[in-house]
């Protein structure tokens, strides 16, 4: 029987376990694998499901993330695959731009691939990307670049920085996230990576207690805009420090001459926690 799938995320961060052969990890080049999910029904039920833990009002359309969870399968299938050269726990998810060229409807049937690229040095380690495409009868209507770094010794000089995003002042709602957060977003989304779960699951890996999901926090940021977004938008943010559950984010979104800038921070500090941007296509 094959191992469940996130018990297979997981042992190569087991020390000793992580050097047996089949699962130790090498560090070398990204595999040319494309994989894939053809004719994925976006079901009402699911949708609302989604909504619901991610602040979204129901209606006839899927939010502009939620292809994301649809694609999240591929994201730790090729993460696992024996060829791939790094842990899928234990990797960092530095970024995720989003393309929605028209709003998916409820009731269609959704095809996605998804391929990694762009391994290079990063100011803290190595960053790569991974791209999906999602089409309905073969007209593009979704992509997404989840770019994910792997923390050692970086370039500081000349390694990749990253997406300059506008930092601004959070004036808006301080949003309360229960201690059960990821357990929720887990849920629906299939991403029960055990930093999100519960106080000793995290501090297992490293963490005083759970955080948020970054997709979730994400989310929850395009929902607040939700009504002010056009159909086709692009949507990107950079994650930055951890929100630990339970918790408290203020939100706050400045108008710029093609979208919006928005951020979501620590009430007490200002530090930032997500920065982000959307752009009119």
């Amino acid at each position: 029987m094959a191992l469940p799938v996130m018990l297979k995320a997981a042992l190569p961060a087991v020390p000793g376990v992580n050097q047996l052969p089949g699962i130790k990890k090498t560090g070398g080049a990204l595999p040319d694998l494309t994989l894939s999910r053809d004719d994925v029904l976006v079901e009402r039920s699911e949708v609302e499901r989604y909504a619901a833990v991610c602040g979204f009002p129901n209606r006839d359309v899927a939010p502009v993330p939620y292809l994301h969870m649809l694609a999240f399968p591929l994201h730790l299938q090729l993460m696992t695959d024996p060829r791939f050269p790094f842990p899928a726990i234990g990797s960092v998810h530095l970024e995720n731009t989003i393309v929605q060229h028209r709003p998916v409807a409820v009731g269609e049937t959704v095809s996605l691939s998804l391929t990694a690229d762009n391994l290079r040095a990063s100011t803290k380690g190595r960053a790569w990307d991974m791209n999906v495409t999602g089409t309905v009868d073969g007209e593009v209507v979704w992509e997404s670049v989840s770019t994910y770094l792997r923390v050692g010794k970086g370039d500081k000089e000349g390694g990749d920085p990253g997406i300059a995003l506008a930092a601004i002042d959070a004036k808006g709602p301080v949003w309360s996230l229960p201690g059960d957060l990821g357990r929720r977003y887990g849920a629906v989304s299939g991403d029960r990576n055990p930093i999100h779960l519960y106080p000793l699951t995290a501090k297992a890996l490293g963490f005083p207690r759970h955080i948020a999901h970054g997709m979730w926090s994400k989310a929850r940021c395009i929902a607040a805009l939700e009504n002010r977004l056009p159909d086709a938008v692009r949507v990107e943010v950079a994650f930055k420090k951890p929100i630990f559950l339970p918790g408290k984010a203020r939100f706050g979104a400045e108008a710029n001459s093609t979208g919006w800038d928005f951020t979501l921070v620590n009430p007490k500090t200002g530090a930032p926690h997500l920065l982000g941007r959307t752009t009119a296509l």
